[in-house]
């Protein structure tokens, strides 16, 4: 976990990110711009210079962060990944409003239960797969090791098992059989409450009562666009990546590419 500034850092970061992107800014720009705005206490200026570095070489952003597991968490890299892979239509921005979100939520000393459930309606109301999904997300530092347990099991039997049943027997409204007695409890009352009252329904409205009756974040939903709207950051995107890849041929032209400075995350100190 990181510290409490990290994440209103990481907050203005996406904000930022965002609001620059509309005015048509290259992610590069924005980059170099943000970056020089940000606390110089924070580790985020060294991550976004990393960023900037490997975006030269590869062109997107999702390679670089997965790189510097010790700053952004492996849901994070995923859900900028799934904008950035071939063929997929998971909008830049609607993953930035995300992001910024979840920022937003951890500021404010998170429940675990709350980012579980973020996360896992982001994965769903998306479509981003629940294998690779569930797989990001086991991986935050934030999930001890029930916690990794139980997700595995979920990732195992998601589609075959309602997600209702399988919140509502780790809560304390479920008897649990002698043999279930070593199983720990992850959800509370409440949750299981809702759990049971959402049973064979979409989980979407198990989502939104949770954020209802819990205050729990509700993901950000993408907005109804045209073709044409969507189409101009698509196309910007894959400019920049054409941009980077011009770069490294006409470097390697010249005489070769220098490695040097793609190799390795920044320092931490």
């Amino acid at each position: 976990m990181l510290e409490h500034e990290e994440y209103v850092e990481q907050s203005f970061f996406f904000e930022s990110f965002l609001e620059r992107l509309e005015t048509g800014l290259s992610t590069q720009e924005i980059l170099a711009g943000v970056q020089g705005e940000l606390l110089s206490t924070t580790r985020l200026p060294m991550a976004i210079d990393f960023l900037l570095t490997d975006m030269k070489l590869t062109g997107g952003l999702a390679s670089a962060m997965g790189r510097i597991k010790h700053y952004f968490t492996p849901f994070q890299t995923f859900v900028v990944a799934e904008t950035e892979r071939d063929g997929g239509r998971f909008d830049f921005r609607i993953a930035l409003r995300i992001l910024l979100q979840e920022a937003k939520y951890r500021e404010k000393c998170p429940a675990v239960q709350g980012c579980f459930f973020y996360q896992f309606e982001t994965v769903c109301r998306n479509r981003l797969g629940y294998d690779p999904g569930l797989a990001a997300i086991s991986e935050d530092p934030i999930y001890n090791d029930d916690w990794r347990d139980w997700i595995a099991i979920l990732r195992r039997q998601i589609g075959w098992v309602d997600l209702a049943d399988m919140i509502f027997v780790r809560s304390p409204l479920y008897e649990k059989k002698p043999e279930e007695e070593s199983l720990p409890t992850l959800f509370g009352e409440r949750e299981g409450r809702i759990a049971k009252a959402t049973r064979q329904r979409d989980p979407v409205y198990l989502f939104a009562a949770l954020s209802r009756h819990l205050g729990y974040p509700s993901v950000p939903r993408q907005k109804r666009v045209t073709g044409e709207e969507n189409i101009i950051p698509l196309l910007q995107r894959r400019i920049e990546h054409l941009e980077s890849r011009t770069a490294l041929l006409e470097e390697e032209h010249r005489g070769g590419i220098n490695l040097n400075r793609f190799i390795g995350p920044p320092s931490e100190q």
